[in-house]
């Protein structure tokens, strides 16, 4: 470095920061991380509880029910080679994994970019933050992560969450954005209130765009889900790193595979709950179509004949 330049510790600053929140805040950290162990190991529990068979079914009804057939029997097939490669147990808790930090980041992101929707200011201030955030590599996150939870899976999930939450947030204020303004107001001169215009007019119409945002987040949640097998999270992740610390390729790609394969799953279910009317092949389409079809009204025609006809008397 340049003897003229002055020397900036910043990250001498960010130890000590870590520090002081390790030493102040301990107790809160340990609740947290008992929480969310306690989450991660029930889904994990959930989902690794029905024999393989069994789940790899419940999997494809639900690919079926809200995308269509050739989807399930998709799943079938990709899902069965995962059990196939001796991957299924670590496929369910990268999923266990995947489904928390999702739930978590959708928790915190949706709330957050209704306000940054409504208000230009905060809109402004989160911005730079959320830059920061995701263009910070993955693998840092992990440092603090191992410093305030310990290793295990519990900073694997701080990590996913932190890396995973931007897009939520972009998504879902990009979306409330875009709502016809005309509408809006419609909503204002029936005396709705904000509050009703939100939930009646303003997320109705943003959900397809909200949606995508999710599936966003469920990306980087399953790519940063891998990258925590580094600090001990369980699931294909750690069968990554083993892999390549040992050179395994056949492990490596069965592993690498699995993921492959659970991302492509995770990826069309939320398409197709974004925008569920490009789908009338699902159970639920073809639910929709047979409703539509019966709230039909009757032809005029039909209905002057039934006006015209005798009525019945008692004689």
């Amino acid at each position: 470095m340049e003897d003229w330049f002055p020397r900036i510790p910043i990250g001498t600053w960010a130890r000590s920061a870590i520090d002081w929140l390790t030493e102040n805040f301990d107790p809160l950290f340990a609740f947290l991380s008992t929480i969310m162990r306690w989450l991660i190991t029930t889904i994990s529990d959930v989902l690794l509880w029905p024999p393989a068979l069994a789940a790899i079914v419940v999997f494809a009804l639900l690919g079926w029910l809200v995308r269509s057939w050739q989807f399930a029997v998709g799943t079938l097939l990709f899902f069965g080679l995962i059990v196939a490669m001796d991957q299924w147990t670590h496929a369910m808790h990268t999923l266990g994994l995947v489904v928390v930090a999702t739930l978590v980041a959708v928790l915190i992101a949706v709330p957050t970019g209704i306000l940054a929707a409504r208000f230009n200011g905060f809109s402004a201030a989160i911005r730079p933050l959320l830059d920061f955030m995701q263009t910070m590599p993955a693998f840092v996150y992990l440092i603090p992560a191992v410093i305030i939870f310990r290793v295990g899976v519990v900073p694997g999930l701080f990590a996913t969450v932190i890396f995973a939450l931007p897009p939520g947030v972009r998504f879902t204020e990009l979306g409330i954005r875009q709502v016809d303004e005309e509408t809006v107001e419609a909503g204002h001169a029936f005396g709705a209130t904000p509050r009703q215009i939100l939930r009646g007019i303003q997320l109705p119409l943003a959900l397809p765009t909200i949606m995508a945002g999710v599936n966003q987040v469920i990306m980087l949640a399953l790519s940063m889900a891998v990258i925590a097998g580094m600090v001990g999270a369980p699931g294909l992740g750690q069968e990554v790193v083993s892999a390549i610390a040992s050179i395994n390729i056949p492990k490596g790609v069965e592993a690498g595979l699995a993921v492959v394969i659970l991302a492509i799953f995770l990826d069309r279910l939320t398409a197709s709950l974004g925008n569920p009317g490009d789908y009338p092949g699902s159970v639920l389409g073809s639910l929709r179509k047979r409703r539509a079809a019966g709230a039909q009204p009757q032809p005029a025609s039909d209905v002057t004949e039934t006006a015209g006809a005798p009525a019945l008397t008692k004689g």
